[in-house]
C-alpha cells in the first residue's frame, strides 16, 4: 500500500517540475520578446488606394501590439486616391509610433499622394536617385484637368481686397510663373506675382485646400511649407539633394541602416509632444502585405473590376436567355457585386458608367431585335467611349487595350449573332404542316387519285395524278387540310 502512494507523489512532483519549468520559459521567452528593441518595416510600392491605406493601418496596429521604437515604411508611389491619402495621414499623425517615410530604391518616387504622405510622416526621408513633387490634386468627376493648366483667372475686386493686392492684375502671360520657391522667407512681405488658384470655383476650392493642407502638415514637423505650396500650385518636383537642401526631407540615406543611424536622437513631434528617437542597433522587422491586402489590391484594380463588371454582365444576360442554367447567373452576380465594391471605392465618372450601361443595352437590344447592326454599332460606340471616361485618376485607368479587347469581342459577338439570324431567315420551316412539303414517304398501296401514304411514321392521305405502286417512294409537294399531295420521287440511277 506504501508502493503505490509513493510512485504517485513522485509522478505529482515531476508534473509540478515540468509546469514550473515550463512557465518559466514562457516567461523568458516573453521578457525576451519584450526587451528586443525592434522597427517595423512596411512597404508601399504602387497608387495610394484603400488596399495600400488598410494595410498601413493595420501596419501601424501591429507596431504598436509589438512595442516597436519606429515604423519604417519604404514607398515608391505616382500618387493616388485622396480620401485614402487622407485615412493614412490621420492614422499617421495619431499613431502613438513614430513613423518613419523613407523613399526607395533609387529610382523611386513620392509623386503626388505621396508628397503628402512624406510631409506628414515625422522623419522624411529619400534615397539617392529619387524625387518628389508634383502634388497638383486632380478632380474627380470629370471636372477637368489640371487646376490652372489654362490662363489664369483675373483676380475680382472682391478677392483683391481680401488678399490686400492693391497692384493691377499680372498680366496673362506672365502668371504662368509662380513666386520663386528660393525666396523662402519673403513670402507675403513683398508683392508676388499672380499665383495659380483654378479657372473654376470647383477648381479654386480643390486646390486652395490642397495648399493650406500640405501647408499645415510641414509645419507641423518644420518642413519648407513655400516649397509644399508651390508643388500644389506648379506641380514642381526636386530631386533627394535638393530636398534636403530646402528642407523638404530630414534624411538622405543609403539604406534603412543608415537612416536609422542618421535619425538615433532626433526629436520629432508626435500627437502628444516631443519625442527623442533611439535608433540605434534596432532590429528590423518586415510587416508584409496578406492576401487581404493582396486581393484587395487585385479587386480595387481598375482593369480587374472593368472585366468583373463585363463578367457579370454577360452572366446575366446569359442565365437570363437560358433559365435554370445557375452557373452564369452565379457567376455573373458575383462578379458584377464584386466590380460594384471596386467601383465604390475607385474615381469612377458617372457619366462614364452610364454610357457603359447604355452601350451594353443596345448590343442586347441588337441580339433580341436585330436592327441590321444600328444598334450593335451605336452600342460599341457607347461602351468604348463609356469606358474610356470611366476612371478620372491619371494613376488609376483602364487600359486601353484591354478595352479595344472587349469591344472587338462584342463587335464579334454581334456579328455572329446577325450572321445566325440571318441563317435561320434562309433555313427552310421544322415545324408546323409546311414542314412536311418536300419530305419523302412511301406508298402503302396500288393507287392513282386517291390513296394513304406512311409520312413520318403515319398513316396519310395522299392524293397523286399519277399511278404509284406500294412501297414507292413518293416526295410531297402540297398540302390540303389532312391530305398530302405526292409525286414521285425519281433518283438518280
Amino acid at each position: 500500500m506504501i508502493k503505490p502512494l509513493c510512485t504517485l507523489r513522485v509522478w505529482l512532483l515531476l508534473a509540478s517540475v515540468l509546469c514550473l519549468t515550463l512557465g518559466a520559459l514562457l516567461a523568458w521567452q516573453a521578457q525576451a520578446q519584450q526587451g528586443e528593441r525592434v522597427a517595423v518595416v512596411i512597404a508601399v510600392d504602387g497608387a495610394i488606394g484603400p488596399a495600400i491605406s488598410d494595410y498601413f493601418q493595420r501596419g501601424l496596429e501591429h507596431a504598436e501590439t509589438r512595442g516597436a521604437e519606429l515604423v519604417v515604411m519604404e514607398m515608391n508611389t505616382p500618387g493616388g486616391l485622396d480620401a485614402s491619402m487622407r485615412d493614412m495621414i490621420s492614422t499617421m499623425l495619431s499613431s502613438p509610433v513614430p513613423v518613419a517615410i523613407y523613399v526607395s530604391p533609387a529610382g523611386s518616387r513620392a509623386a503626388s499622394a505621396g508628397t503628402y504622405l512624406l510631409y506628414a510622416s515625422h522623419v522624411a526621408a529619400m534615397a539617392p536617385a529619387t524625387h518628389l513633387g508634383s502634388a497638383t490634386p486632380v478632380q474627380i468627376g470629370g471636372g477637368g484637368g489640371l487646376p490652372g493648366l489654362g490662363e489664369p483667372e483675373q483676380p475680382t475686386d472682391d478677392r483683391a481686397s481680401e488678399e490686400g493686392d492693391t497692384q493691377a492684375p499680372a498680366d496673362p502671360e506672365g502668371g504662368d510663373e509662380a513666386a520663386p520657391a528660393e525666396d523662402e522667407g519673403t513670402a507675403g512681405d513683398t508683392a508676388e506675382p499672380a499665383k495659380r488658384r483654378g479657372e473654376t470655383a470647383m477648381e479654386r476650392k480643390v486646390l486652395e485646400d490642397a495648399v493650406a493642407y500640405i501647408r499645415s502638415l510641414a509645419e507641423r514637423h518644420g518642413r519648407n511649407a513655400d516649397w509644399a505650396e508651390a508643388a500644389v500650385r506648379e506641380a514642381v518636383n526636386l530631386t533627394a539633394r535638393e530636398a534636403l537642401e530646402r528642407d523638404v526631407i530630414d534624411v538622405v540615406a543609403e539604406d534603412i541602416p543608415d537612416l536609422l543611424a542618421q535619425i538615433d536622437g532626433r526629436s520629432v513631434v508626435m500627437a502628444h509632444g516631443e519625442r527623442t528617437l533611439e535608433t540605434a542597433n534596432l532590429t528590423l522587422e518586415r510587416f508584409d502585405p496578406d492576401w487581404r491586402t493582396e486581393l484587395l489590391a487585385v479587386i480595387t484594380n481598375p482593369n480587374v473590376a472593368y472585366f468583373l463588371m463585363i463578367i457579370g454582365f454577360y452572366g446575366l444576360i446569359f442565365e437570363l436567355s437560358n433559365p435554370g442554367s445557375l452557373v452564369p447567373g452565379t457567376i455573373g452576380i458575383i462578379c458584377l457585386l464584386l466590380a460594384l465594391f471596386a467601383f465604390q471605392v475607385l474615381p469612377v465618372n458617372y457619366a462614364g458608367l452610364a454610357l457603359i450601361l447604355v452601350g451594353m443595352g443596345l448590343i442586347v437590344g441588337e441580339a433580341l431585335m436585330p436592327s441590321f447592326g444600328i444598334l450593335g454599332i451605336g452600342g460599341i460606340v457607347a461602351f468604348v467611349i463609356g469606358s474610356v471616361m470611366l476612371m478620372d485618376a491619371e494613376n488609376l485607368n483602364i487600359s486601353l487595350p484591354l478595352i479595344g479587347g472587349v469591344a472587338l469581342v462584342a463587335a464579334g459577338l454581334m456579328l455572329w449573332i446577325m450572321t445566325r439570324f440571318l441563317g435561320l431567315r434562309r433555313r427552310p420551316v421544322r415545324t408546323g404542316q409546311e414542314e412536311l412539303v418536300g419530305q419523302e414517304a412511301r406508298v402503302l398501296e396500288d393507287f392513282q387519285g386517291q390513296g394513304h401514304v406512311r409520312l413520318h411514321g403515319e398513316r396519310w392521305n395522299a392524293y397523286s395524278p399519277r399511278s404509284l405502286r406500294r412501297g414507292q417512294a413518293v416526295r410531297v409537294v402540297g398540302i390540303d387540310g389532312l391530305t398530302v399531295e405526292v409525286e414521285p420521287l425519281e433518283r438518280e440511277s
